[in-house]
């Protein structure tokens, strides 16, 4: 036999089919295994996109909440700010509130003090001048009972012998005989009438307006026929008296009369006054 010599094989034809069939089975199963595989994978891969696609949000959220948190401290500590100036501004008003109040009562009880003291000395002086009236009415009495009555034109008197206050006023009146008439002046020096008038009262704690027209109307009104030594005489209508003086007793006064003469002593005669007025 030649060694070229084709040898019938004994192996069956299906086999190779089956082998393919296999074959075929078995890449299919691992391309199928690869696809689950690949789309397992495809959706791993996909939620850490979706995970961090939420990221943003979560920190915009989160960014917001800080920062409004901020804005409210912010907005707190300015408001306790502003309340603690508003707090400190009513304090400092009402301490000077206070002040000013503790500062208007103290005036006003040092004012109650001097006028408690001024009505004290004016009562004093009210009583004085009344024991001094009461003398001088006495004595005014005995006076006209023993003398009678002068001239008429002059008026009743007590005489020139005055006591008490009334001599003190006369006193002082006569001692400022001679002395300046100058308008508006009050003494000591010079005088004017009012102003003489309300000096010599102020001797005996008497306390008489500055003019005359003032004086004429300060005490009681009396008659011309009814004097009394220290009785206050006026030139004019009572209220607006031009021209004042005092009666001394004896039918005369000492008064203030203008620049020429200066301060005299002239019986009523040289000047008949309108009026006359008690103080004493």
């Amino acid at each position: 036999m030649s060694p070229n010599a084709q040898i019938t094989s004994h192996r069956k034809p299906r086999r190779a089919t089956q082998s393919w069939v296999v074959r075929t089975g078995v890449a299919g199963g691992v391309l199928g295994t690869l696809a689950v595989t690949g789309a397992a994978a495809a959706n791993a891969a996909e939620k850490p996109v979706e995970s961090t696609m939420e990221m943003p949000a979560i920190n915009a959220a989160l960014a917001a909440s800080i920062t409004q948190s901020a804005a409210s401290t912010h907005q707190a500590a300015f408001d306790y700010e502003v309340q603690a100036q508003q707090d400190k501004a009513e304090g400092e008003a009402r301490a000077e509130a206070k002040k000013v109040k503790d500062e208007a009562d103290r005036k006003a009880e040092a004012e109650k003090k001097v006028a408690e003291a001024k009505e004290k000395e004016a009562a004093q002086a009210r009583a004085s001048r009344t024991s001094d009236r009461s003398e001088l009415g006495t004595k005014s009495a005995s006076a006209d009972s023993s003398e009678g009555t002068e001239t008429a034109g002059s008026g009743s008197t007590a005489g020139s012998s005055a006591t008490g206050s009334a001599a003190t006023l006369v006193s002082y009146l006569k001692a400022q005989v001679g002395k300046a008439y100058v308008m508006g002046s009050t003494g000591p020096s010079s005088f004017d009438c009012s102003g003489l008038v309300m000096s010599a009262y102020s001797q005996i704690g008497i306390d008489l307006p500055r003019i005359s027209q003032d004086q004429s109307t300060a005490g009681t009104a009396v008659s011309l026929g009814n004097l009394q030594v220290g009785d206050i005489l006026y030139w004019g209508s009572a209220g607006s008296a031009y021209h004042v003086g005092v009666y001394i007793g004896d039918g005369k006064f000492i008064g203030a009369q203008n620049p020429s003469t200066g301060v005299v002593e002239r019986d009523m005669s040289y000047s008949p006054p309108t009026g006359a007025v008690r103080v004493m």
